[in-house]
């Protein structure tokens, strides 16, 4: 069976944004996890623009940072670069140094 084109394209879009859901929540733990807001952390990267609304809906797929696993910086780097996220991965790398300069 080929699939045509227009299932090819309806299939494409629903993994990118299966997957920007996955780069959301994966943001959105990782500013938990280091008692940081997430929407904030985001509205500095992007100050014009509204909150990405994946971000809003994998918010409340986040859990407490004392029952989440550890969200390691380099990967949540790595999975906003996937997505050629820059502006969010630089604010990113300001909120890592400051936690770095609080220990």
């Amino acid at each position: 069976m080929n699939m045509s084109q227009k299932e090819m394209e309806q299939q494409l879009r629903q993994n990118y944004e299966r997957d920007e859901r996955m780069m959301a929540l994966v943001f959105a733990q990782w500013c938990v996890n280091h008692d940081l807001d997430p929407i904030e952390v985001y509205r500095k990267a992007y100050p014009n623009q509204e909150t990405s609304p994946a971000l809003i809906e994998m918010l409340e797929l986040t859990v407490p940072k004392e029952e989440a696993g550890e969200v390691a910086h380099d990967t949540l780097l790595g999975v906003l670069s996937l997505f050629d996220n820059s502006d969010l991965a630089a604010v990113v790398t300001e909120e890592m140094q400051t936690l770095r300069n609080k220990k």
